[in-house]
């Protein structure tokens, strides 16, 4: 007997979900393991984390045991999920120490880093050009919250001056002195601008998958935000947005990141010059804490900008 799968795919209608060329996809398929993620394969560089323990410790791959964002299921057969979202945390053992350089004990990080072809800087030089558009899903993990008083830093395309493109924020921003806490805002998702202007906010509500997909021109510097949660569409939330604060061509590019990074509370007993130095100083308290993760992935904008179940929406213009 013809199977329904064998028809469709006999007939061209088996999809993935994607509207438009696809330039990296972060989705992890259900074959893809913890040895896997230790050794960083593709599509992720996962050094980004405590230096003690094993990628593994840090990033949990669910598998089945929960449905990823149902925006990028085959629209055909809602009911097969086409990736395995993940779960990425944070504890007090996670101090990263980049190559050559000191622990940064003011932060708490894990983050993964898109990479193509074994090599996260080429992704730069394809993802980087003309419009392009980055897409993640989020969502709370009741089990291990965060704790809101702190900023997070949580999705971001960083450059090599160590500035963001653009980036997802959750939390209480980083202040000297620190004032009330948590901030009246703080349990909402930002979207924020190189400069840091506000650019669109939302609640983080749980059990909720936050879809969110970032407009980038590269070459007008501009932004826009398209936005959705669950399984419904993405819809524009922004009109085309300023961003010419960004360095112009190659020194804007940089690494596509999605993680847990954590900023300290000003400690008020360090001297000033410590309290502002967010990479090595600060209180932290140490508890374990994650976010979810899936529909990673990033497109051009070439035949309009994938908005869930093989449907596209115009670029913000």
């Amino acid at each position: 007997m013809v199977t329904v799968l064998y028809f469709l795919a006999l007939f061209g209608l088996v999809v993935s979900g994607f509207a438009t060329p696809v330039i990296y996809d972060g989705r992890a398929p259900y074959n893809y393991t913890g040895d896997d993620l230790n050794n960083s394969v593709d599509p992720y560089l996962s050094v980004v984390k405590g230096s003690t323990e094993n990628a593994t410790y840090y990033t949990t791959l669910l598998g089945n045991s929960l449905n990823p964002t149902p925006l990028w299921n085959n629209y055909l057969m809602p009911w097969l999920p086409t990736e395995q979202p993940m779960t990425i945390s944070i504890d007090n053992t996670s101090i990263f120490v980049p190559g050559g350089g000191s622990p940064q004990n003011g932060f708490r990080r894990t983050e993964l880093i898109a990479q193509k072809d074994n090599n996260h800087t080429a992704l730069n030089g394809m993802a980087d050009v003309g419009t392009t558009v980055f897409h993640v899903s989020i969502r709370a993990d009741d089990m291990l919250c965060l704790n809101m008083s702190h900023e997070y830093q949580i999705v971001w395309i960083e450059p090599n001056d160590g500035s963001h493109v653009f980036e997802i924020q959750l939390g209480s921003p980083f202040t000297i002195p620190t004032g009330p806490l948590p901030v009246a805002d703080a349990h909402y998702l930002k979207v924020r601008n190189h400069a840091l202007d506000l650019l669109f906010e939302t609640p983080f509500t749980s059990d909720d998958w936050h879809n969110f997909a970032v407009q980038v021109d590269w070459t007008n510097l501009t932004l826009g935000v398209f936005y959705s949660t669950n399984e419904q569409p993405l819809e524009a939330v922004t009109g085309v947005e300023d961003n010419s604060s960004t360095p112009a061509g190659s020194a804007g590019q940089g690494d596509y990141h999605f993680g847990v990074l954590k900023l300290p509370l000003a400690d008020p007993s360090e001297p000033a010059s410590e309290q502002s130095n967010v990479v090595y100083y600060g209180i932290q308290e140490g508890d374990k804490e994650a976010l979810t993760y899936s529909g990673v992935f990033i497109e051009s904008i070439e035949g309009g900008v994938s908005a869930g179940w093989g449907k596209t929406v115009s670029p913000i213009a």
